[in-house]
């Protein structure tokens, strides 16, 4: 089932300015809140449908990607985009929190009562973030990377507890072990709980007495890691992909961060994308295009013969069906577009000079374009309409 507009969704115009996209996502996302609507599975998807539009449209560089690419510029790709549709309830509430409330709860945050949630222990770890260099043939056929990643690990000797062993660690006192204090407020609304972590503990639940000796109790220490990046076909320069977890460890406990990978495209010598079609320039003699001739062009599969035909014009325009970059996760794929020129020398040898002057008069090479002759600009809009 294709996915709707994420401007759709929110009911928001594309340009919406970031406060009212913040403002509809609340509406939205209140209207099918679980706690609105216990155990409506349609509801539930329509509030992770719309914590997705938010998640896009509330980052400047994916609402950009999305603007320009549809779902194909912000789809999960190696390992993932963080969208909504690969996210639990609870990767929500993680995220966007602050929109309804620290306790990730509108009616528990302003009433009290209702949902409790259990509060994520531990510290997350920050993301990465690596550029990788792709050549014009990668992105065409996609590619698995190996890269080596350098980042903050949980730590061999402690297993990332920090603590220097098991009689070294005890229940937190302010918490009880939860991670999480609760307080209580009296506000105009009437009741308003909130939850944050534990200021005693950072939301672990434990206390250390003794620190382990290799990571002074932090519970992390940096290390090497080699990662295999599946790269789909199609990317494109600035994309930016994600690999959920793999970036920095969490500390006390806390989940990972996440890897970005964001695409560089290589320069090709000979080829020039343009969207999904790539062009090349084709460069003549005025014998071959007033004769015809067969030539060889590179593309992204190795190089191919072309027939050139007797009489070309500079500026014609060959397409070759299917060479060119194929959508992310799509079906379609763009071309190659082959562009004449006629190139024509600089210098000249006395009898190559008495040649041309000679043929300067003959009627064929008189100027005479007929109604058939698309000027430059009638053929690209005839390739790109």
């Amino acid at each position: 089932m294709a996915k709707r507009d994420f401007y759709e969704i929110l009911g928001v115009p594309k340009n919406a300015p970031d406060t009212d996209i913040k403002k509809a996502y609340r509406k939205v996302a209140l209207k099918y809140h679980p706690d609105r609507n216990p155990d409506d599975k349609e509801a539930e998807d329509k509030f992770k449908e719309a914590a997705e539009a938010y998640e896009i449209l509330s980052d400047a560089d994916k609402r950009a990607r999305y603007d320009r690419y549809g779902h194909a510029g912000v789809n999960n790709q190696g390992g993932g985009f963080s969208g909504g549709g690969s996210m639990n309830m609870e990767d929500i509430f993680e995220h966007f929190g602050d929109i309804f409330g620290d306790s990730g709860s509108p009616f528990e945050s302003f009433f009290g009562g209702g949902r409790s949630r259990g509060a994520t222990k531990g510290q997350r770890g920050s993301n990465l973030r690596i550029k990788v260099s792709l050549t014009l043939e990668e992105v065409a056929k996609g590619i698995t990377k190996k890269i080596k990643v350098k980042k903050q690990s949980a730590c061999d000797t402690c297993g990332g507890s920090g603590a220097k062993d098991a009689s070294s660690v005890s229940t937190c006192g302010t918490c009880r072990g939860s991670g999480y204090v609760r307080q209580v407020k009296s506000t105009f609304l009437g009741q308003m709980q909130t939850t944050a972590a534990c200021p005693t503990c950072k939301g672990s639940g434990q206390t250390i007495t003794a620190n382990c000796a290799s990571c002074k109790g932090d519970g992390r220490m940096y290390a090497e890691e080699t990662l295999d990046i599946e790269i789909p076909a199609g990317v494109a320069e600035g994309m930016q992909l994600s690999m959920r977890g793999k970036g920095n460890a969490g500390k006390a406990g806390g989940p990972s961060g996440d890897l970005l990978i964001v695409i560089e495209e290589i320069e090709h010598p000979t080829l020039l994308r343009d969207g999904n079609n790539v062009i090349y320039d084709l460069f003549l003699n005025f014998a071959d295009a007033a004769l015809g001739t067969a030539v060889q062009v590179p593309t992204l599969d190795g190089d191919v013969k072309i027939k050139v035909p007797a009489g070309s014009q500079a500026g014609k325009i060959f397409r070759l069906k299917g060479k060119g970059i194929p959508e992310v996760q799509g079906y379609k794929k763009g071309d190659q577009l082959i562009n004449v020129n006629i190139w024509t020398p600089k210098k000249l040898s006395d009898e190559e000079t008495k040649l041309l002057e000679k043929m300067r008069d003959m009627p064929a090479f008189k100027p005479a374009p007929g109604k058939d002759e698309k000027g430059f600009f009638e053929r690209m809009k005839d390739f790109f309409e």
